[in-house]
């Protein structure tokens, strides 16, 4: 055994249990992703000093991380952890695969550059590395819906052998988790889109008859029932390591919580509990596996096994030494030291469960007394009960053990100095001697569901995410609720106040917007170096201006705000009470850029030419608009700038209307007005043209089978859903009008659900008549080239259709020709203006559904859709709603709410509450929501609109 290049010695130790650990470093409200100058820099050769890591979660979103060039995989790993909000991180891992294409684990403690040979072209993906015998060992829910998503990746992959009957039970949970509660429709549509089994269409029927058994089940509890039925296979959680014994057979090795496993082919024929085992160590390409000598005697004692290589089997050695650390040891092996000539065997050590678990109590402990999370009593009771249970619990104790107690004493010190000073300092009959506090009343950041995050970085093909959707879940949030009168004391209540607010709050939505091309944009065309010079000279020397512009604009506007509402620090004196100074200088300021707002034109024209001119810029295009920063299509960020000014113009219009003559902020306010509608009025023309043309290349994009959709003096009318009558009898489709043709279309079933042309008609000299099938809203269109009956679904069908957008997952699902064929409406193109007007930002409650919870969101309102984010300060929306068909109305008496300022949005059966913060508030969002949403209806005589 002298030439053994790797040993680990087992230590005897009783079975150690994992019991969540509590390593948590905050909520990430910023995903840096790729920094201007990082960017910028990545051109260079030999000036880049740090790493953009390519990250891909379990739902299958892709993610990237910038870290120094000397970062080690730990670093990455907490980022990543951190960033996602993961708590029991030490189940999971960081996984890439190697130059022989197998996925091996990231080592904490090594550089990256030292395990990955080329970290920037590497994609690597986050796994669940430990998979406990009991998934009621994890503690959070988050946690378990991770695992679930684990569960479904190895599904796919064919890694989780199981019979078809279990398989069809497993996606049938998926299923219920992701799109809810069982609808023929909805359940095949999904599984068009979405493939779970590798031969899924054998078994498709099968997992629609054991969905439609699962009503009324949780995300939750659909993620439990997924674990639970994945422990019990033989090939839960097993990874295999080829391999072949002594004579010669080939076999599959794996390691698991409870020790090493034998398969030969997908059967397991033998086990080797860590009890078993005496010592583990490699040579070369032999695993060797030496027993104790009572398990097979002292003339066997070591088993050789064959690997592929020395790198397979130092691989395997290592996933051994992990598991064994992480299940059984209560103490964490020290790394060996350096030797300074030569040194024998591997320093690896790995973090085990007893480390684990005294973070995870410490960090409860110090919650509970420190931050005042339990009494003062039940403080003291677990300091004293605790220990003694650990103390049954093993028989040695390691140096971390003694730190640990010694943080004990101290706490129970602090504890119950708590309880007795204040018989000392006050009387003990005060109502103040003792805090009280209120869950409602705790300050502490905002806890969101796991299911309430949405990602849309998948790519065509992949699974879409059930992370979209805020209503999929509500266990574990943190459920916030300010006091109303504190809220009401604290903030002004006049009018001009919360217009002004309305400016700063719409403003830092305009400015997230412009980033998207500013900063994401740029970053992704310099990455692949995919635009030509020329054009990236033309793009970003006219929007850059503006975008540092308005980051000075916002800045000025956000320091008014707060000395409006006394939040500030500065002991400045005069009269603050007012926007209207502010507002004037910087619409003075903005007739500078008119140069650069004219030319937007002449940008979206040559941008959508280079697309289609160069092949790579298209796919970066194509590749950008998929990632979940770009909420929206590209295009229509480029348009941002100049309905900015038209969003300046109507709200100084409200506040010229709202203030007297004789107040003091009118005349700023009326000159300020002046100055943004004339220019305004230089710009009205182009924004009229420029927003025709982005919806024609928008919709360029989404249909198959029509070229050049851009003609010059082509215009966009309508787009809605129809029934057109076929030998099948009525079929749903979808119909684009313009000014010179009419296109129907049907949805394809591509993983970028695009639409499929069937018919485009020439609309010179066509005609259209009414009622000559005796159906109700159905007309005949007549042209030169064929005739078709089209009718429109009447309002008792489309009450009773069950087809709804609210569980869609896939990113592009947020446009509108998708929301309309979905929710059987249209909306034409004075829609679209009209929502251009009607776009809000700010602060809403949501009411979890069966509770009384509310939960705070930032809120954006565009497009004709509700985007939602944790804070302002977010990249990306967490999740949205598309609005098309919805009502807005106030609570009635059978919803059970008697709270102020809320409002209700219905379509169908999918109801939803929110809260505004004020009346000003409410009456605003929802007179907006009103005015956006009750446009929209299809009328009989679809050719209307072109006359």
């Amino acid at each position: 055994m002298s030439e053994i290049e790797g040993t680990y010695r087992s230590l005897q130790t009783p079975a150690g249990t994992r019991l969540g650990a509590q390593y948590n470093t905050g909520i990430s409200t910023l995903e840096p992703g790729q920094s201007l100058s990082s960017a910028m820099g990545a051109g260079g050769k030999g000036h880049n000093k740090s790493l953009q890591i390519r990250v891909q979660g379990l739902d299958d979103a892709q993610e990237f991380y910038e870290l120094e060039s000397k970062a080690d995989g730990q670093t990455l790993s907490s980022e990543v952890f951190r960033r996602i909000n993961l708590i029991e991180s030490d189940y999971f891992g960081l996984e890439f695969q190697n130059l022989q294409m197998n996925w091996v684990w990231m080592e904490p403690t090594k550089l990256i550059v030292k395990q990955v040979r080329r970290p920037m072209n590497t994609l690597l993906r986050l796994s669940v590395k430990f998979f406990p015998p009991d998934p009621g060992q994890l503690q959070e829910e988050f946690t378990r819906y991770l695992f679930s998503l684990q569960i479904k990746r190895d599904l796919m992959e064919g890694r989780l052998n199981c019979t078809e009957n279990t398989a069809a039970l497993l996606a049938s949970h998926l299923v219920q988790s992701e799109i809810g509660d069982y609808d023929d429709i909805a359940d095949r549509e999904f599984l068009k889109i979405n493939k779970l089994l590798p031969y899924q269409e054998r078994v498709q029927e099968k997992i629609l008859e054991l969905h439609r058994r699962h009503i009324g089940q949780t995300p939750a509890e659909s993620d439990f029932q997924v674990l639970e039925i994945a422990r019990k296979l033989e090939m839960y959680g097993v990874r295999f390591h080829p391999a072949a014994d002594r004579e010669g057979t080939k076999i599959n090795l794996a390691v698991a919580h409870m020790g090493l496993q034998v398969f030969q082919g997908h059967t397991k024929i033998n086990t080797f509990n860590w009890s078993k085992i005496r010592k583990l160590s490699f040579k070369r390409k032999l695993f060797l596996i030496k027993l104790h000598p009572e398990v097979h005697g002292p003339h066997q004692d070591t088993l050789e096994f064959l690997m592929g290589s020395r790198d397979q089997c130092k691989i395997f050695w290592k996933n051994c030494v992990e598991h064994h650390s992480f299940f059984r040891l209560f103490d964490q092996p020290q790394p060996k030291s350096k030797a300074i000539f030569f040194s024998r065997g591997s320093s690896f050590r790995y973090r085990c469960t007893a480390v684990i678990i005294s973070t995870w109590v410490g960090n409860i402990l110090f919650n509970m007394v420190f931050q005042k999370k339990c009494s003062n009593i039940v403080s003291v009771v677990v300091m004293l009960v605790f220990p003694a249970l650990l103390l049954k619990t093993g028989s040695c104790l390691s140096i971390h053990f003694i730190y640990f107690y010694i943080i004990i004493i101290i706490t129970m010190v602090l504890t119950v100095l708590t309880l007795v000073l204040p018989f000392f300092f006050h009387p003990i009959d005060s109502a103040t001697d003792i805090p009280q506090l209120s869950p409602f009343n705790t300050k502490g950041p905002l806890c969101l569901s796991p299911s309430f995050q949405m990602s849309t970085l998948s790519l065509p093909g992949q699974a879409p995410s059930p992370l979209q959707s805020p209503f999929l879940n509500e266990v574990g949030t943190a459920r916030l609720e300010e006091d109303e009168e504190g809220r009401r004391k604290r903030y002004p209540t006049d009018k001009a106040y919360f217009i002004a607010k309305e400016i700063l709050t719409t403003e830092r939505t305009y400015l997230k917007d412009l980033e998207v091309i500013t900063v994401w944009f740029r970053s992704a065309v310099i990455k692949e170096n995919a635009m030509p010079e020329g054009l990236m000279t033309l793009l970003f020397s006219n929007i850059d201006p503006i975008y540092e512009f308005h980051r000075g604009f916002l800045k000025e506007i956000d320091q008014r705000l707060a000395l409006w509402e006394g939040r500030s620090n500065a002991h400045v004196k005069g009269d603050y009470q007012r926007i209207g100074d502010v507002m004037l200088r910087n619409m003075c300021a903005l007739k500078e850029f008119i140069g650069y707002l004219q030319k937007h034109d002449e940008v979206l024209t040559e941008l959508e030419k280079a697309t289609k001119r160069v092949k790579k810029l298209e796919t970066v295009y194509k590749e950008f608009e998929l990632q979940k920063v770009c909420y929206l299509p590209l295009n229509t960020f480029l348009l941002k700038p100049i309905q900015r000014l038209m969003h300046y113009k109507l709200i100084l219009e409200r506040l010229c209307k709202h203030y007297a003559p004789q107040h003091r902020d009118f005349d700023d306010c009326e000159e300020a007005l002046k100055e943004v509608a004339e220019i305004a009025a230089q710009l009205q023309s182009s924004l009229i043209r420029l927003e025709n043309f982005q919806k024609l290349t928008e919709l360029q994009r989404d249909l198959i089978g029509i070229e050049n959709l851009t003609a010059p003096g082509r215009e966009f009318i309508r787009e809605g859903c129809l029934y057109k009558l076929t030998k099948k009898g009525l079929q749903q489709r979808m119909f684009f009008l313009f000014s010179d043709m009419l296109l129907y279309t049907s949805k394809g079933v591509t993983a970028t659900n695009q639409f499929k042309v069937h018919g485009q008609l020439p609309l010179h000299g066509m005609i259209e008549s009414e009622n000559e099938w005796s159906v109700p809203h159905c007309f005949t269109i007549y042209s030169a080239q064929r005739t078709i009956v089209v009718a429109q679904e009447s309002e008792d069908d489309m009450n009773s259709s069950r087809c709804s957008l609210d569980k869609q997952s896939h990113h592009r699902a947020n446009t509108t020709m998708h929301v309309c064929w979905h929710r059987n409406t249209s909306v034409s193109m004075s829609d679209h203006s009209l929502a251009v007007e009607n776009q809000l930002s700010g602060y809403l409650l949501r009411k979890f559904k069966n509770s009384n919870g509310w939960q705070k969101l930032w809120v954006v309102f565009t497009n004709f859709c509700l985007f939602f984010y944790k804070t302002h300060q977010d990249d990306f929306p967490l999740a949205s709603l598309p609005l098309l068909g919805y009502t807005v109305s106030t609570p009635g008496e059978s919803d059970s709410i008697h709270k102020e300022y809320v409002f209700k949005l219905q379509f169908k059966s999918h109801v939803y509450f929110f809260r505004a913060e004020s009346e000003y508030t409410f009456e605003r969002v929802t007179s907006v929501l009103r005015q956006s949403l009750t446009s929209f209806s299809l009328t009989p005589n679809f050719l209307s609109a072109a006359r």
